[in-house]
Formats: C-alpha cells, sequence, structure tokens
C-alpha cells in the first residue's frame, strides 16, 4: 500500500467530519496492518483494543497475597479473617522471596518500593491499606479517595498532566467511575449548591464528546449553551482544530458562569495550543474572573509534552482524567476528579446570600460541625454518597 503523507488525507478528506476521518484513518490502519506483522492499537474507539498485561499480572499476584493474608488472621477453610495490620510488610517481603517466578512479582515489588523509598510511606500502613482495599472488605475511607492511593494519583497527574502545586497550591482528588460520570456529578453538584441555576449561561469548546453537547440541555439543567467554535484555519485552508481570538472573546461576557472544555479535544484529539491557553489565561484573570472551569483531560497522555488548563488556571479548574484509555480499563471505570484546596468554586460558595447557604448548611452538617467550611470538592462526593443511599 502507498504510504499516504498527512497533507495527502488532509486534502482528502480535510472537507469531512471528524468522526468520518477518524473512521477513515482506521480503515486506512487495518488496511496496512494486514500486510505487516505489527499489531493495530486503536485507543480512537473510546475502548482500546489493548491491556496493560504487566501490571494486571502484579495485580492479581497481589491478590493472591491479600488471600494468604486473610488466612494468617483466621482460616476456617472457606472463611477466612481480616487481614491485620502489624507486621504485614515483613510478610510480604517473605511472599515474595518464597514467589519469584508468580507473574508480575517484580513490578509488584517495585510498586511497594515506590510508595515506600519515593514518597516515604509508612510500611505496614501502605502495605495494609493495599491488602484490604484488594480484598474489598471495608468501605472506602476517607469516602473521597484512600490516603496512599490519593497520594500516588497526584504524582501521576503532576507528572502527565502537569498539574502545578507551585502555581496552584494543594490539590485534593476524588475517585470516579469514568470522566463522563465525573461531568454528571460535578453538574449535579455545581447546581445543588446554587454556582449555577437553571437557564444560566455556560460555554462549551467544540468539537466536544458528544454527550457533553446533550447534558446541560436537560430537563434539570436547562442551561443556555454558548459554543466556542474550532474554527481556525491554516494558511492552506486546513482546519487546525483549534478556536481563534474571535471565539475566545466570547469568554470576556461575564454571564458566561462556567467553560466545559474536553482537550485534547474529541474526535480530532488534538490539544488546545499554547497561544489559545495564554489568551483563555488573558481573559480569566482581566475580564472573568470568576469563570469555572471543568476541563475533561482523559486523551491528555497520548499528547507528548501534553499540559492542562489545570497547569495554568489551577483557581479556576477542576481537571478530570481517565485511566481507561491509556492503559486500556474501560470495565474497570477508573477516573478523578481533582481541584486544588485554593479555587473560585469554594469563593463563590461564601459569597452566596445567607439565605441560599442556610439551606445548603443543612445538606452538610453532618460532615462537619461547620457545614460552610466543607469544600466544593467534598461536596460533590457527599452529593454522590447521599444519591446512592
Amino acid at each position: 500500500m502507498k504510504n499516504i503523507s498527512r497533507l495527502e488525507l488532509e486534502n482528502i478528506y480535510g472537507k469531512i467530519s471528524p468522526f468520518e476521518f477518524k473512521n477513515k484513518l482506521i480503515e486506512l490502519a487495518t488496511l496496512s496492518n494486514r500486510k505487516s506483522t505489527r499489531t493495530l492499537l486503536d485507543a480512537g474507539r473510546g475502548n482500546p483494543n489493548w491491556i496493560a498485561s504487566t501490571p494486571r499480572e502484579a495485580f492479581f499476584t497481589f491478590g493472591q497475597f491479600a488471600i494468604t493474608e486473610s488466612r494468617y488472621t483466621w482460616d476456617d477453610g472457606d472463611l477466612t479473617g481480616m487481614p491485620k495490620k502489624t507486621g504485614i510488610y515483613k510478610r510480604f517481603c517473605t511472599y515474595v522471596e518464597n514467589n519469584k517466578f508468580m507473574p508480575g512479582i517484580d513490578t509488584l515489588k517495585a510498586i511497594i518500593d515506590y510508595g515506600i523509598e519515593e514518597l516515604n510511606f509508612d510500611k505496614d500502613e501502605f502495605l495494609h491499606e493495599l491488602t484490604d482495599a484488594i480484598i474489598g472488605d471495608n468501605y472506602p475511607f476517607p469516602d473521597r479517595m484512600l490516603i496512599h492511593i490519593e497520594k500516588i494519583v497526584k504524582e501521576y497527574l503532576k507528572r502527565e498532566m502537569k498539574y502545578d502545586v507551585e502555581k496552584g497550591g494543594e490539590f485534593n482528588v476524588f475517585a470516579v467511575e469514568g470522566a463522563t460520570a465525573a461531568m454528571c456529578y460535578i453538574f449535579d453538584s455545581l447546581i445543588a449548591n446554587n454556582l449555577l441555576l437553571k437557564g444560566d449561561k455556560i460555554a462549551i469548546m467544540t468539537p466536544v464528546f458528544t454527550p457533553y453537547l446533550e447534558i446541560p440541555h436537560l430537563p434539570r439543567y436547562e442551561f443556555e449553551v454558548v459554543y466556542i467554535n474550532a474554527d481556525e484555519i491554516d494558511e492552506n485552508d486546513e482546519h487546525t482544530w483549534q478556536c481563534s481570538n474571535k471565539e475566545l472573546e466570547k469568554l470576556s461576557n461575564p454571564d458566561i458562569k462556567a467553560l466545559f472544555v474536553v482537550n485534547p479535544s474529541n474526535p480530532p484529539s488534538v490539544a488546545i495550543s499554547q497561544k489559545s491557553i495564554s489568551k483563555i489565561v488573558d481573559i480569566v484573570k482581566t475580564k472573568n474572573k470568576d469563570l469555572m472551569i471543568i476541563s475533561d483531560d482523559v486523551y491528555g497522555t497520548f499528547i507528548h509534552g501534553f499540559r492542562s488548563l489545570m497547569a495554568d488556571l489551577p483557581y479556576n479548574t477542576i481537571g478530570v482524567y481517565s485511566y481507561s484509555k491509556y492503559f486500556g480499563v474501560t470495565g474497570w471505570r477508573l477516573g478523578t476528579i481533582a481541584l486544588h484546596e485554593n479555587n473560585v468554586f469554594d469563593k463563590l460558595i461564601k459569597e452566596l446570600p445567607y439565605s441560599i447557604r442556610k439551606r445548603t448548611m443543612r445538606r452538610y452538617a453532618d460532615l462537619n460541625p461547620v457545614p460552610e467550611n466543607v469544600p466544593f470538592i467534598d461536596r460533590i462526593v457527599c452529593r454522590i454518597l447521599k444519591s446512592k443511599l
């Protein structure tokens, strides 16, 4: 098959929709793959056609250790006890030594060493949290995310998404069932806390994941939507999938309370350019300081040098990420919501009229003796937990 340059593809398919273009690329790749010894890796279908086998081997091998721990506590055949913390790291080391040929054992040991040596975790505390978690015999505590796991996820988000603790200060992470669930939880919590009201004006950068176009128009939201369109054309009259300054200027309107972004975009998979990021930063800093930004960055790990809006606008942005695409774990539903401790959401809640704050305080009275002090990210957690009771 003849090699096709990017420019040729743009000239042939530049006028069709991103979805059609994506399908054509997969078709071309599939045809080429039939004549090759290489396997086609496809992350563009929303459900990658690969799995990362080594971490799964480590996961299931660790599960076997966890079962031995439950039997160490109490062993009555099919009934066993709950893992105990005291001495668990020493028993883990013995398990590794006695099972050198178990699948993924070296990776498992490296994972544990990372937590202890790089993040300075207490050995027994760390091992017990992981063991209890994989057994699944307790409700997660804290509700938002397990203590050691949150610290590991933070390091990952700082490295891969470029979350900036120097500029934005510390941030907290909430584990959820994927990015779409995260968006729904955030929408609901914005409404529940009167940060958005029915009929409010919000902005969505397009092209975007289709459900995000539909959610704002649901009866319980009925937002007025302003679309920030990727309308920029280059010197060859081809789409760059970037927004022109004219489109971005729409965000200058202070009536727009929230901006919803998928970055990199879906389906074009193009990250917001640094020029556009600088423009958005300037608009927020000078014209719309209270803009609430929700950024879905799930494809960021496929873009070399990707930088989330959480890095440039940490005060205004909630970062949403999912491990599903990059690690091929769509069936496990692994997503995160991240928010810096100093943020515009908490500020806007404090500025609401007292009559409204008093009404919402009742909802969080069982979380904190001073319910007004419950941060927005914990209000998202509370919203979800109460909806599932």
